[in-house]
């Protein structure tokens, strides 16, 4: 068949059929191509917009047991895992967590090799210059610099083409029917990578799984996300993994778009804030640990807060300690007139904060590290960086739960086989986001994502080309 600006795509004669169109998609077309196998991706978003989530990333997390490229000194495999341990409070599979993580450290110098390049760490509190490996050009880069490898290695990609359903006969996939523009099409394959992400963009979905409460998230990743072959695995008696009300979820400004803000909309002022609800009132510990390790708990604790919703509230001693905002904070000379324009009390917020500042005590500050400043009989307390908030003019930021992808998804083994409850599939793996609930049983660590979605895309891609 031919579609209008699309590859040609006969009905047969692929040995991979790669669904998704993101990192862990690509990972595996590279690999399985390499190996001289005829590899094609179906990604469902136009190309303007490919790449799923992959494309709003910027770092990969990796173990290294001494400098690698731009990471400094070493982060070995125990460490790593204790890291993961703490985000997920020990909701992982051990088995495929380590294998992750040792794999990480043959990662790094192979994306270097198919064309993504890396820059020092950020400094602030996204310092990762020993963990996080960071994009040159961001998320974005890689994913051209793969699509540009794949393609010159004769992988076949079409764009716009939403499957369907992935048909199995007992233990093995035969074809996928998909969509492309409008147009219903049945493509054959010896075997099939899925890598086509979460359910987060199916917004009904969304609402079944967390309540009523799920109208009010954003959707910070991509809007080609619905789940549609997920449900259709699922259909089909594929074995799942995680909770359908886990996710990575992190506090994002409220003034985001529903979809697709990206990586952009996100704040990292709260460890010099302090964050209440609505009623201005505090709700948790906003120094508890560095920021790159407790970020993504803030999406669900805003989540549980009345109407979804917080806010930051810093002074101007704070304004130039974490990256700037995409969109300027709110701005007042006094903390009523603060409450004011955020909507929220200002006769609450100043009482709030005034008992905050009563339970500062004297320390030395140091915004890049844990520093023990603490409040004193305050509860919940703050365990770190805790400074009055007492210097004008004062700034605040609405936060909202912005979701960027679910953790429920499909069982795989250590081959990245999907499993169903009859056993596992003949030909069928999965990579990336699908996958990643075995993992990431809760909570998330920065740049972990992009590890999972490499580390099974290669896994992946070497299954199938040894199957073909």
């Amino acid at each position: 068949m031919r579609t209008k600006g699309h590859t040609s795509v006969s009905n047969d004669g692929w040995d991979l059929i790669v669904v998704g169109g993101g990192n862990a998609a690509l990972c595996a077309a590279i690999v399985a191509a390499e190996s001289g196998r005829k590899v094609l991706i179906l990604e469902s978003a136009p190309k303007v917009y490919r790449g799923g989530n992959s494309r709003h990333t910027r770092n990969f997390r990796c173990m290294h047991q001494g400098p690698l490229s731009v990471l400094t000194d070493a982060y070995e495999e125990d460490e790593y895992f204790d890291d993961l341990m703490r985000v997920t409070k020990g909701v992982t599979d051990e088995k495929l967590a380590r294998l992750t993580i040792r794999e990480s450290e043959k990662c790094l110098p192979w994306m270097e090799a198919h064309g993504v390049r890396f820059q020092p760490s950020l400094s602030g509190t996204l310092s990762l210059s020993r963990t996080n490996a960071f994009f040159l050009g961001g998320g974005k880069a890689l994913v051209n610099a793969y699509y540009n490898t794949a393609e010159e290695l004769g992988v076949a990609v079409v764009y716009d083409a939403e499957v369907r359903h992935v048909h199995l006969e007992r233990d093995r996939f035969t074809y996928v029917d998909v969509n492309i523009r409008g147009q219903e099409h049945r493509i054959f394959g010896k075997s099939a990578v899925l890598a086509s992400g979460g359910f987060q963009a199916d917004l009904d979905w969304l609402t079944r799984a967390w309540g009523p409460s799920a109208a009010n998230f954003l959707i910070r990743g991509t809007p080609y996300n619905r789940g549609i072959v997920l449900r259709d695995m699922l259909d089909q008696q594929a074995e799942s993994v995680g909770d359908p009300t886990q996710c990575h979820a992190v506090a994002i400004d409220g003034r985001a778009p529903k979809f697709d803000g990206g990586i952009v909309t996100r704040l990292d002022c709260v460890p010099f804030s302090i964050v209440v609800n609505r009623d201005g009132e505090r709700f948790y510990d906003e120094g508890e640990d560095v920021w790159p390790k407790r970020y993504a708990i803030w999406g669900r604790l805003v989540a549980a807060q009345p109407e979804q919703v917080g806010y930051s509230i810093i002074d101007s001693k704070s304004l130039d300690l974490f990256m700037p905002s995409v969109f300027p904070p709110v701005k007042a000379d006094t903390l009523e007139e603060l409450g004011e324009a955020l909507g929220i009390s200002g006769n609450e917020l100043q009482k709030t904060i005034a008992e905050y500042n009563a339970a500062c005590r004297p320390g030395t500050f140091h915004p890049t590290e844990l520093d023990g400043l603490a409040t004193e009989g305050l509860e919940p307390p703050k365990t770190n960086w805790a400074r009055p908030i007492d210097t004008p003019p004062y700034y605040g930021y609405t936060l909202r739960p912005g979701v960027t992808f679910t953790y429920l998804g499909l069982k795989v083994d250590e081959t990245a086989r999907v499993h169903t409850i009859s056993g596992p599939l003949a030909n069928v793996w999965a990579a990336g986001e699908i996958m990643a609930g075995s993992i990431l049983g809760q909570g998330y660590l920065a740049g972990f994502g992009m590890t999972i979605g490499t580390v099974f895309g290669r896994i992946a891609g070497k299954e199938a080309a040894n199957h073909a």
